[in-house]
Order: structure tokens, then C-alpha cells, then sequence
């Protein structure tokens, strides 16, 4: 009997946890945007995680989506070649840049490159006892570093895949001049007309929203590490995995709810 009630209480036990999981980052999350809205305000820490979370991302999101609309006029003038559509690649470029491979791209960046700094960094802080010596200071931890990263990744993130948006539809149209022999004009052009306020809008929401998934995940999971230098490496990858795979579900959420008919 014991051995068939043991796969079972196995399934209930990560069942289990991944519910206490859940509720524990909603909590988190809620007391983060709690601090976020109410003083007192480090005006310092803001100003560090804008300038760490937006402006030092943009080289990494420029060249990513550069490279992106490149090769993605490439794929569908291959595809539309076969059926006698190429002239659709300007309106699929834009389209597939701005609805989905836009912001999905600028919020791996950010799990990648934002989410594993900030949650080695807090991390490492209490491994060292550096969140002790705050709460001795009377000092709140999260107001302190928690909700200024936050703040920055929802403010900064939709500026972000705005200019990834941009770039990657230039990338797009720099191979189609100089590859695939299409008119300057005409391309962009078309590029102008076929894009919707809609798409601009949720390309932005989508931002937001990934921008404040991939920093809370790092403040999460930097706030709730191990001790020693283990602790500080199974909370960086965690953190990263946790965060990309909540954005790629949030994405499919949200193009749902934009995008459904």
C-alpha cells in the first residue's frame, strides 16, 4: 500500500511547495508595490537602478534586435518567395517585432543580464550580513533595495523595447535595401501603414509588465537565498529560469488578452 501512496505523496509534496511558492513572491510582490507608492523615497538607490536597469541594457537590447529584424526579413522573404508574397515583408516585420519579438526579446535581456545582477548582488549582501546592518540602521530592505529596482524595471523596460522595436524594424529594413532589393521608401511605408495604435500599446504593456517580472524575480530570490557561495549561485540561476519562463507565460497572457478574437 505504501508503495503506491508514495508517487502520490511525492506529487502532493511539489504541489504543495509550488502553491507556498506562489503565495510567497504574490506577498512579496504586493509589499513590494506597497513600497514603492508610499515615502520614504531613496532617491539615490532610484537613480542607480535606472541608470543599471535601462540606459547600461541598451547596448545589449540595440544589438539583439538588430540583429533580430535582420535575420527575421530574411526568414520571411524565404517563406513568402515560395508562394510569390515577398512584398509582405515589411508589414510581417514590423508586425512580429512589435507584437511579440520586440518586448519578449528586451524581457530575456533583462533575465538575463538584470535579473542574475540584481539577485547576486542582494544575495551576496546577506551573505554578508550587509541586510543585517540595514535593519540594525532601522533601515527597511525592501524599500531599500527591493522597490527602487522594481520601480526602475517597470519605468525603463517599456523605453527599452520601444527603442528594441525601433531597431529591430531598422535591422529589418537595412537587409531588405541591401539584400532583398526593396524600395527605401516603399518599405517604410508600408511599415507605417500596417502598424495599429493597438500594437504600439500592447508592445509597451508588455514591457512594463516584463520589466517588473524580470526585477522582482531577482529581489525575490536574492532576498530568499542560501548562505555561502551556493546559496548565492542557486538563487542567480533560479532567478533567471523563474523569470524567463513568467514571461514567456505572461506574453501568451497578454497577447491573449490584447489579441484574442
Amino acid at each position: 500500500m505504501m508503495v503506491l501512496t508514495r508517487p502520490l505523496a511525492a506529487l502532493g509534496a511539489v504541489v504543495l511547495s509550488a502553491l507556498a511558492t506562489i503565495g510567497h513572491v504574490t506577498l512579496f510582490a504586493l509589499a513590494t508595490f506597497r513600497h514603492i507608492v508610499t515615502p520614504p523615497y531613496y532617491v539615490r538607490e532610484y537613480l542607480h537602478a535606472l541608470v543599471h536597469v535601462g540606459y547600461l541594457s541598451l547596448p545589449v537590447v540595440g544589438l539583439t534586435a538588430v540583429f533580430t529584424g535582420g535575420a527575421l526579413a530574411l526568414q520571411i522573404f524565404a517563406g513568402g518567395s515560395r508562394y510569390g508574397a515577398e512584398e509582405v515583408v515589411p508589414q510581417i516585420v514590423a508586425l512580429g517585432v512589435v507584437r511579440e519579438l520586440g518586448p519578449v526579446m528586451v524581457g530575456l535581456m533583462m533575465a538575463a543580464r538584470v535579473t542574475s545582477s540584481i539577485a547576486a548582488e542582494i544575495a551576496t549582501m546577506k551573505v554578508t550580513e550587509q541586510i543585517d546592518a540595514l535593519v540594525t540602521l532601522s533601515t527597511d530592505p525592501m524599500k531599500y533595495l527591493t522597490a527602487p529596482r522594481v520601480f526602475a524595471g517597470l519605468v525603463t523596460v517599456p523605453l527599452l523595447v520601444a527603442v528594441g522595436d525601433t531597431l529591430g524594424i531598422f535591422g529589418g529594413w537595412f537587409v531588405s535595401m541591401n539584400t532583398l532589393d526593396f524600395n527605401p521608401s516603399t518599405y517604410l511605408k508600408n511599415t507605417v501603414d500596417f502598424l495599429e495604435t493597438p500594437d504600439i500599446v500592447s508592445s509597451l504593456v508588455k514591457g512594463a509588465a516584463f520589466g517588473g517580472i524580470a526585477t522582482l524575480m531577482g529581489c525575490y530570490f536574492g532576498m530568499n537565498s542560501g548562505r555561502g557561495a551556493q546559496g548565492v549561485g542557486r538563487a542567480t540561476k533560479t532567478s533567471v529560469v523563474a523569470a524567463a519562463v513568467l514571461i514567456l507565460a505572461a506574453n501568451f497572457l497578454l497577447t491573449q488578452a490584447f489579441f484574442a478574437t
